[in-house]
Order: structure tokens, then sequence, then C-alpha cells
């Protein structure tokens, strides 16, 4: 799968990937493969290139920063050679070799459930326009908190996804293109406008979350959560839909140097649902992103990642079927606590998982005591809002100018994104990890629901541990905008 390989920890809904060894290995000739090399952070890196020269790869990208090194070679055995060879730590295909097989068939997940006319003046009661089907907004008192702050534009969210559009109304004016970036070409930045904007309106999905985060409150559309923050587009999702180790490297990295106060991560890192230690390959990549984390997190970045939609308990073991996505054959695994999603699952991230309209667990979100941070706004349609839609979806802004609702964890994330932008515009001086002590401090905690059947078929669907505190579903529990900017 494409789209809904990557965006799948963003707003697909269906279960992810499978675990286990690569596909049988091609020629040699075949096409050059990606790796990811670990070696020494700083200036021993050198070695770690050379000794990728020495078996007849090529460095595509070097990040001395956290020692890791992008390499591409047509030898299928090529991280089994590099991994004998000098200044290596770890090394392995970031790709499952996919790209020595025939190409994958494309499967998008997610589809606009449409668009709403937006352009005009605020509405009767100083609204937005389409403020009155955001019932997102209220659940959170984002629009209590707007009244008193809309976030300050020294505040910078980075929004690693398919890109921002530049023109869109609702985002335009908070859009700083001097600081964002394409990281789909081999993880190699492009501040080329042409190379970071999505290519066409079906790469929706990082036009969506930004609205959530910061649509301006101008007469026009619908609004942010911190309205008044700066936004920056970093593209990590490729025209394929997928989202390689060394594009989410990039991004964190980005993030890290171009002083960045937070970073959107509503995805999963293909091809993999989930990355097991107990594979060398899946292994070397899953260090090499967590170091890019670290890096980020070094630097006060507060890292929001979408939890993922295939209603997994990610504190128990899971049954992985449809790994790797990107071609070749699945496999059938139950991965243990070796194995993780990326970035959902790494140290200092905020993880968040999707309540619909009821602040009940979102029928598709994935849960699990110790794995949650917070919960927030991510839809479910079949939890039914009174906005005049009546859609139980999230509504936000899409390339050309429109808007529409769709729905994941995806869009939970942003929510949370925004309330971190507001705490960080109203405590400049605080550091990222007071930030998220706040963020969980100041959230409502929801008490577990008794019996929990998300499509209502009378079968219990999950089992919420943490009996009041409800943090087997909810972490902390609900953001809340308003105590961010009064508290």
């Amino acid at each position: 799968m494409r789209i809904a390989g990557s965006a799948l920890a963003l707003t697909m809904l269906l279960p992810a990937g499978l675990l286990g060894s690569a596909p049988g290995a091609p020629a040699a000739s075949a096409a050059p493969a990606h790796f990811v090399v670990v070696g020494p952070v700083g200036d021993g890196l050198a070695r770690t290139e050379e000794s990728v020269r020495a078996v007849g790869g090529a460095v595509v990208q070097s990040w001395p920063q956290i020692g890791v090194v992008v390499a591409s070679s047509p030898d299928p055995a090529f991280a089994e050679s590099v991994r004998q060879q000098p200044g290596v730590e770890q090394a392995g295909a970031s790709r499952n070799l996919a790209e020595q097989l025939p190409p994958a068939q494309s499967d998008r997940l997610e589809t606009l459930e449409g668009t709403a006319n937006g352009i005009g003046t605020f509405a009767a009661d100083g609204k937005e326009p389409l403020e009155a089907d955001q019932w997102d907004l209220p659940q959170i008192k984002a629009d209590q908190a707007n009244a008193i702050s809309q976030g300050s534009e020294d505040t910078t969210v980075g929004v690693l996804d398919y890109g921002i559009d530049p023109t869109h109304p609702d985002l335009a004016p908070n859009l700083d293109v001097s600081r964002s970036v394409s990281c789909v070409n081999e993880g190699v930045p492009d501040q080329s406008q042409e190379a970071w904007q999505p290519q066409d309106p079906t790469q929706d999905h990082g036009t969506h979350v930004s609205g959530t985060i910061a649509a301006a409150r101008n007469g026009v559309g619908v609004a942010g959560v911190a309205p008044n923050v700066t936004l920056a587009s970093v593209r990590v999702i490729d025209d394929g839909g997928f989202i390689y180790p060394e594009y989410a490297i990039c991004g964190f990295i980005w993030a890290a140097e171009h002083g960045f106060d937070v970073t959107n991560n509503s995805y999963f890192v293909d091809p993999w649902y989930l990355w097991c230690d107990s594979d060398p390959d899946q292994k070397a990549a899953a260090e090499a992103v967590r170091r890019a984390v670290a890096y980020a997190e070094g630097h006060d970045v507060v890292n929001v990642v979408s939890a993922g939609n295939s209603n997994w308990d990610l504190s128990q073991p899971i049954h992985d079927t449809n790994s790797p996505n990107n071609g070749g054959p699945t496999q059938d695994r139950h991965t243990g606590p070796d194995c993780r999603i990326l970035p959902g699952e790494l140290p200092g991230v905020v993880s968040v998982s999707a309540v619909g309209v009821n602040a009940v667990k979102s029928y598709y979100s994935n849960y699990g005591i110790g794995s949650i941070s917070v919960t927030a706004p991510g839809g479910d349609a079949r939890q039914i809002p009174q906005t005049p839609s009546a859609n139980g979806r999230i509504l936000s802004s899409v390339p050309g100018g429109g808007w529409g609702w769709m729905q994941g964890t995806s869009m939970a994330g942003p929510h949370a994104a925004g309330v971190v932008a507001l705490l960080r515009s109203t405590h400049p001086e605080w550091t990222a990890q007071q930030v998220i002590g706040a963020l969980n401090d100041q959230s409502d905690a929801l008490p577990c629901p008794k019996d929990y059947d998300g499509d209502g078929d009378g079968v219990v669907d999950a089992v919420c541990t943490g009996g009041s505190s409800g943090a087997g579903f909810y972490g902390a529990g609900l953001i809340d905008a308003l105590d961010a900017i009064t508290k």
C-alpha cells in the first residue's frame, strides 16, 4: 500500500503491516536499493562512509550529527557486507529491497468526504464561516482559548507530511516558505517550493493537518487551534504515499536545526508497521530514526505523533499481517516488546490517541496503557455531533482553497500540536520537557468506558485498563487549550 501504508498512523483505518525476513534476493544487476548505515557521531562517520564505498555502495546523504549514512547499492547483500566493515555499528535496507521488485499497486484508503464553501466573512457570532461545523474546537476549549490568545508568530510548528498548499487562504498568512523543505528525494533536503508543496489535490493530508493546527482567524473557512503561530512545510511523504526512514530522519534533523518549537507527525515510517530489533535490517533503520528524534528533542523540539488507526493495544503483543507494505510478499508475525511503531513509540514523543464528539475512543484508534500520552479529537463517523453538517469527522483545509472532512489519529495529533504551540507561545522560557509535562498535567482525565463497543455490533472491541483514570485509552486525558494559556 502506498498512502495507506505511510498514512495508516495518520488517517488510515485498516490494520498495518507484517514482519519477518526480506523477500528473496534479486539479481545484483537490479536497480539500486537504499540502506541505512549507523556509525559513530561526528568526524568518525567519515570512516563509515569509506566502508560504504569499499563494498560498492554510494553515499546518498550523511548525517554526522547523529552518526547515520544513507547509502544505495545494487547488491541486495550490501547490508550484510558493510556490517563487517570498520566504522559500522549497524546497517539495514530501509525499504525492504522493494526497489528491486516489480512495482506495487497503489491503494489509497482515505478519501475526502466533502468540501464546503468557506470564503466569506465572519459568521454572525464572530466565528469563522465554517466554525459551526468544528465541534472539535469547543471539545478542547480552543474557542475559549482563542478569545484570550491565538498564539505567537514566534512559535513555529513543522508539519512533517505531504506538504502544505502555500496558496490556501487559511494557511498562506502563517506559512514560512523560507524554512519549508522536501525530504523525499532520498532524504536529501530540497527547499524548492515545487518539491515541498503537494503535487496534486489527492495529496491533501498535510494541508488538512495544518488547518487544524493553525488556520488563521481571518473571516475565511475554518479556525485552527493556534491561529497565529507559524507553520513550516516539511514534506516526508513521497508521490507513492510512502515515508521511508531516510525521509523522517531528514525531517527531524531539519526541525532541530531550523528553530522549530513543535513538529506534527501524523504518520508511521514505512514499510514496516512495527520495526523489530530481532531483524538486523529493521533494527538499524529504527536506531537511525530514534537518533534523529532524540536529536530534535535535544534541540528543544516537542515532537507530537499520531498513535495509529488499527485499534491495536500497543501494550500487548500484536499480530501483524500486512508488512512490508511497499511490495513483495507480506509476512505473518506476532510482534513482541522488541517491536515498535515509528516514531509513535519512541522515547520522548507525545503519542496521541483519538476520540469522537462524545469524548469516547474513536473506533479505529490505537490505545494501550503506557503507550498513549494524551487524547484529542480525531473524529469518528459513528459519533454524530449536533452541528449543521452532522458530520463526526474533522473539518479542515484541503489543497486548492477548499475544506473537507477526514478522520484518524492523524487528525488528533495536530490538535495536540496546536495546544503545544499555545503552551510554547504562552511560556517561551519553558523547555520542551516542561511543556510536555504541562500538556499532561492540564489534560482532563476521561474514565475507561464500560464494555467498549466502537462499531455498535454488540461485541466488545477493545479493553481499557486504568479504570477511572482512563489511561489505557486516553493517557493523561483530553487536551485542554484553555488551561494551556491560563495556567
